[in-house]
């Protein structure tokens, strides 16, 4: 084993890690196995193979910037699979296997890696831009968590939550449904919000994050296409946009969750299905559902900003100028590096004069808030995560911008914590709220 693997399994062994189930230790490796054996094919083989050790994606990593530890090389963070590869799969696992050179894994060893896959991964996909051999790393992790959570190695609040939610379709216990509570925000904020139409042209949906933390965003949401006299509708059974199965590694589990939101939009027939302003909720039923569903939806799913830029194109949103000074903006990973929507959040601060002043890094190449992939959710990983996330929150400050705005809630939310934990200067804010606090007249819409 060389000095990167010696170290990186070091200091692995020291994180405790969760269990679900009373699986004995063989059937626990075993079910890993044929979790990843389900993701795995000819285009996987190819990543494995193609690593060329040039570390490139460690410095890619925020979590290796801010620890300079490597152990969290994200190329290393799927080392047992790719071990368990060339020992099962590969063109040489015959002489492996003859000669004991790739001995089998052990439950304790996977659930060490727990921290790797889980506490120190956004799945943000930076390294994956980077990799100067095309490695899509994030998607191998992605596979790597579909394998532990096959073994019951996920993080007890990740697996907890989607556990929930798939029984519910809410994440967690609340005082209140959200049903009830959407309401309660449309009276509170005098805003009209349109529930379970039998048809309509959009279907809504919320990021619990919003539900529970900010409640003006989803207000927004309902101001800005009433505004436009758009025919949309939230629906009571599809109304929570994240999917905790995804973050979680449960595929299954991912589809039926899926599965809830494209049934509601399959019964009021709608055309498109619009994701808030949440970037992993629209990776997951973007890319991911159809997938998952087994066929085409028959219907578009689009971001909020893409779907506003859309409409500020077809004049059919006007917007009146922001005067709130220098602004820069944070690009959410899932949206610009999954799905390019660089450009949608930028027109439409243009559009309302912004003066925006970007971040060193930013769009594709943007870092991660340290939140994403259900790391925010994990409390293990919060000294971890606080420590990645100082570089972003120094980049913020370096603008000089007097506002700090995001197009996704639990980006917002990292920044929040982060802002208490660090006694921080700057307080996130939502583009949706900017957006529907200066829309233009009715008569200037329809113009």
């Amino acid at each position: 084993m060389n000095t990167v693997a010696t170290a990186g399994a070091a200091a692995a062994v020291k994180t405790a890690f969760d269990r679900q189930g009373a699986l004995g230790e063989d059937a626990r490796v075993d079910r890993a196995m044929a979790g990843f054996a389900c993701d795995f094919g000819a285009l996987s083989a190819l990543r494995l193979e193609s690593c060329i050790h040039c570390g490139m994606c460690a410095d890619a990593c925020h979590f290796y910037i801010a620890t300079e530890d490597p152990q969290y090389t994200p190329i290393w963070k799927v080392e047992p699979f790719k071990q368990a590869y060339k020992r099962e799969s590969g063109p040489f696992a015959p002489l492996f296997r003859l000669f004991g050179f790739k001995r089998k894994l052990t439950a304790d060893e996977l659930g060490q890696w727990q921290h790797l896959l889980f506490d120190s991964c956004n799945l943000c996909g930076r390294c994956s831009l980077i990799c100067p051999m095309g490695i899509d790393v994030a998607a191998l992790i992605e596979q790597a968590r579909h394998a532990m959570f096959e073994a019951g190695l996920a993080p007890k609040e990740l697996y907890e939550k989607a556990a929930h939610q798939k029984r519910t379709g809410q994440p967690e216990d609340s005082a209140e449904p959200y049903r009830d509570k959407l309401l309660a925000i449309g009276r509170s904020h005098g805003v009209d919000i349109p529930l379970d139409k039998p048809e309509a042209d959009v279907m809504l949906t919320v990021p619990r994050t919003d539900i529970e933390h900010y409640p003006e965003a989803v207000a927004a949401l309902a101001r800005v296409m009433s505004h436009m006299n758009v025919s949309c509708t939230f629906r009571s059974d599809g109304l929570v946009a994240e999917n905790y199965a995804y973050y979680a590694g449960g595929r299954e589990w991912q589809r039926d969750i899926s599965r809830r939101l494209i049934e509601q939009a399959l019964a009021c027939k709608v055309k498109v299905l619009i994701v808030p302003e949440c970037g992993h909720a629209y990776s997951a039923l973007r890319w991911e559902a159809a997938e998952l569903y087994g066929r085409p939806l028959p219907f578009k799913v689009r971001h909020i900003t893409e779907y506003l830029a859309a409409q500020l194109d077809a004049g059919k949103l006007r917007l009146r100028q922001a005067a709130n000074g220098v602004s820069t903006f944070h690009d959410p990973c899932q949206l610009v590096r999954k799905g390019g929507v660089t450009e949608s959040p930028r027109k439409l601060l243009r559009a309302m004069g912004v003066e925006l002043r970007e971040l060193d890094d930013h769009g594709a190449f943007a870092f991660c808030c340290g939140g994403g992939g259900g790391v925010l959710d994990i409390q293990r990983a919060a000294p971890l995560r606080y420590r990645a996330m100082e570089s972003k929150l120094r980049e913020v400050d370096q603008t000089g911008a007097q506002t700090f705005l995001t197009s996704c809630s639990d980006c917002r939310r990292t920044f929040d914590d982060g802002k208490r934990h660090f006694n921080w200067d700057k307080t996130p804010q939502s583009l949706l709220e900017l957006i529907a606090d200066h829309l233009g007249s009715a008569q200037e819409a329809r113009s």
